[in-house]
């Protein structure tokens, strides 16, 4: 009694409690993880661009369009791959339209619903969408109105075209503006007279030259020390050139699934058992479809088609079952269950190429000459594999210029008709002649048309879950001996069957972290992603989980963390302490030489065995190039501002540095037509434009990326 006075007394406390708790329920544990509408809303939030807040909402909008748009074009859903880049592409999209709405605004910029109407079905093909004068033109070219209208008027029979075409249709005006506003920046693309000319000069004007070049490598790294002032000052002075992203770096282990020699000897076990019911068995292909991994249906091979191992055991006995044989981490069975003569001979064949080295008279008969001789020496008892090695000129010679079984049809014509009209095995006494140049052709295999029915059954060797679990629990053991780098290190220095690895720099958006392949959930942890399994990352030191990626366990720990904007010293240290230590290498080598006199090769002989004299012909002031050398255009710049015979001061380069002598100039001839030198560069500049359009707006929008919370 007293128990039923006090529910009375509490019933109002436990009915609320009661209701609170089924609303616990029914909001689940997102009132909590920041998913729901209720608290955080800003942990929906997956960017801002241009100061407007991105919702995991409106974003997943704009993926699925793009989702549904890649359905529809590969007819097949997206793998994990095709998701990123679906997500890649959602964000551009919604970038575009921020950014450039902006833009639009300001300028004033609008597209009437006559335009669209123009665009839709206008009455000039010229102004349609390209989509639609291509879904609408006919086999002859000609664009069919007719069709145009009657797709438009039953749209609304099809609610999945209606659907694809309403998107199709809500993406033309964004599309318009976007190509008015280039389109405006396009058209103020200047060229003067005057860089119309130095632009044809430049694709005109040839020289020949001398010059002294002692490369860079001449001095030992170790004799130019480098100072982390000199390197951040290096960065000061070029910040545009180390404008970098947010990136991630990290170190990892991989434990690798595996099969095992103890999976792969009961594997074969199995296999062995399939062999004695595959020889008894009464419907092969019934057998085939329930026991083989790849099942495929029985079929009548070629010799030149069989598997080597089946090959080699030729001719075949109807009724017997090959194998098991082993290759690739599979095991294969082959069960013979019909022969009879194909259509088209099989043989086998090695040959000698010998190459013409040019399309005259003179080179035919040199390379005939020289087939002739190789075959001589064959016919007196020279190895034939050992000629092909050393005489043959296409991608045989490490074969000793076996060329397999070959079916005919797969060879030219005269090649083939030498092979299948041989009367014996062994050298042909005569060269054969094809387009390619002359054969010393050696028949290894006699042509025949016999056809094996083969019916086939594999088994892959794979890892037992007593493997996976021994490698999962190895994982384990090193993620439970890490708290930290330091302790992560030690435990991989201590178990020489670790390897350790390291991806530096890891962006946001990346799928893959060097060879591991849909690495999302990784990277996503390295950006602080929280997950079902675990917290991302928080601090540099931090170790993951342990991940499973494809047939491998990994575990991870943060090292670096870097910023959107410019690079820090010590994230590009070892990039920019080359770049810098070739600075210093140029001055001490300018200096040296700056004190030689007289030729380049009295200069080069003072300075040492390391200054080379060489000449460079027909170098083109555009392109920048020294033969030999590769690009410097610096250098080669400097050489056409002097005239012939005249000789440089010492020019610090790309690859060392350079004294250089112009021997004689071709100077452009004289700009007759200006107004195409323009066009041409004009042309280019404006194919440039769409690019740096879209990444200046990007970088002016002060994006926040935060999509890796989510995906």
């Amino acid at each position: 009694m007293a128990l039923i006075n006090t529910i009375r007394e509490k019933s109002g406390w436990a009915v609320g409690a009661i209701v609170i708790g089924l609303l616990l329920f029914m909001v689940g544990g997102d009132l909590f993880t920041g998913q729901n509408s209720f608290f955080g809303r800003s942990d929906r939030s997956v960017g801002e661009i241009a100061g407007q807040e991105i919702d995991y909402d409106e974003f997943n909008a704009t993926l699925e369009q793009a989702k549904q748009a890649f359905i529809q074009q590969q007819g097949r859903q997206p793998d994990e791959q095709a998701m990123g880049y679906l997500r890649e592409q959602a964000w551009n999209q919604m970038l575009y339209r921020i950014a450039f709405q902006k833009q639009f605004e300001k300028l004033g910029l609008t597209v009437s619903d006559d335009e669209i109407y123009e665009m839709v079905q206008g009455n000039n093909p010229n102004n349609l969408h390209p989509s639609i004068r291509q879904a609408f033109t006919d086999s002859t070219g000609q664009f069919d109105r007719v069709k145009l209208q009657n797709y438009l008027r039953n749209l609304d029979k099809d609610p999945q075209a209606q659907a694809i075409f309403t998107n199709f249709e809500q993406n033309l005006r964004p599309e318009r503006l976007g190509q008015k506003y280039t389109n405006m920046l396009k058209m103020s693309t200047y060229v003067t007279s005057a860089e119309a000319k130095r632009f044809n000069e430049g694709l005109q004007a040839q020289m020949n030259l001398r010059y002294l070049f002692v490369p860079y490598f001449a001095l030992s790294d170790s004799s130019v020390k480098v100072t982390d002032e000199q390197l951040q000052a290096y960065i000061d002075k070029n910040q545009g050139r180390f404008k970098v992203e947010d990136g991630r770096s990290i170190e990892y282990v991989s434990i690798p699934v595996t099969a095992s020699v103890e999976d792969s000897t009961e594997i074969g076990k199995t296999v062995n058992e399939l062999a004695t019911q595959f020889a008894a068995a009464p419907a092969d292909s019934v057998f085939v479809k329930l026991n083989s991994d790849n099942p495929v249906a029985p079929a009548y091979l070629t010799a030149a088609d069989m598997p080597e191992k089946l090959r080699a055991q030729l001719p075949l006995q109807e009724g017997k079952v090959y194998g098991p044989y082993t290759e690739n981490g599979t095991y294969s069975l082959y069960k013979v269950t019909g022969q009879k003569t194909g259509d088209q001979s099989a043989a086998r064949a090695s040959h000698i190429l010998i190459k013409s080295e040019g399309t005259t008279p003179e080179a035919d008969a040199a390379a005939k000459a020289k087939a002739t001789e190789v075959l001589g020496k064959i016919k007196g008892g020279a190895d034939f594999a050992a000629m092909a090695r050393q005489y043959g000129s296409d991608g045989t010679t490490a074969t000793g210029g076996d060329l397999g079984w070959f079916q005919q049809g797969r060879m030219v014509p005269e090649f083939e008709k030498a092979v299948f009209g041989a009367s014996s095995l062994g050298l042909l006494p005569n060269l054969v002649k094809t387009s390619f140049g002359y054969h010393i052709i050696k028949v290894t295999a006699a042509p025949t048309k016999q056809t094996y029915r083969v019916a086939t059954v594999q088994k892959s060797i794979q890892p037992t879950e007593g493997t996976r679990d021994a490698a999962y629990n190895k994982a384990q053991e090193l993620k439970g001996r890490s708290i930290d780098l330091e302790s992560f290190r030690k435990a991989v220095a201590a178990d020489k069957s670790l390897q350790k690895a390291e991806a530096k720099n890891l962006g946001r958006g990346d799928q893959a972290v060097n060879n591991l392949q849909d690495a999302r959930p990784l990277v996503r942890w390295a950006y602080g992603a929280d997950d079902s399994e675990g917290a991302g990352a928080k601090k540099v030191g931090d170790v993951s989980r342990v991940f499973e990626i494809g047939d491998t366990y990994v575990v991870a720990v943060l090292t670096g963390e870097r910023s959107k904007g410019t690079a820090d010293l010590a994230s590009i240290k070892p990039e920019i302490t080359a770049l810098v230590r070739n600075e210093l290498k140029a001055e001490q080598i300018k200096q040296k030489l700056s004190a030689s006199k007289g030729t380049l090769e009295q200069m080069a002989q003072a300075y040492g065995p390391a200054a080379q004299v060489k000449t460079a012909d027909n170098v083109v002031l555009g392109q920048g190039m020294i033969a030999g050398v590769g690009s410097e255009p610096t250098a080669v710049g400097r050489a056409f501002g002097l005239k012939a015979g005249q000789k440089s001061a010492p020019i610090a380069g790309e690859q060392g540095v350079f004294v250089v002598e112009p021997t004689s100039m071709q100077p452009a001839p004289p700009t007759t037509d200006v107004a195409a030198a323009r066009q041409q560069l004009t042309t280019q500049r404006a194919a440039r434009i769409d690019g740096l359009i879209f990444e200046a707006l990007k970088q002016n929008a002060d994006v926040k990326d935060n999509r890796a919370k989510f995906f």
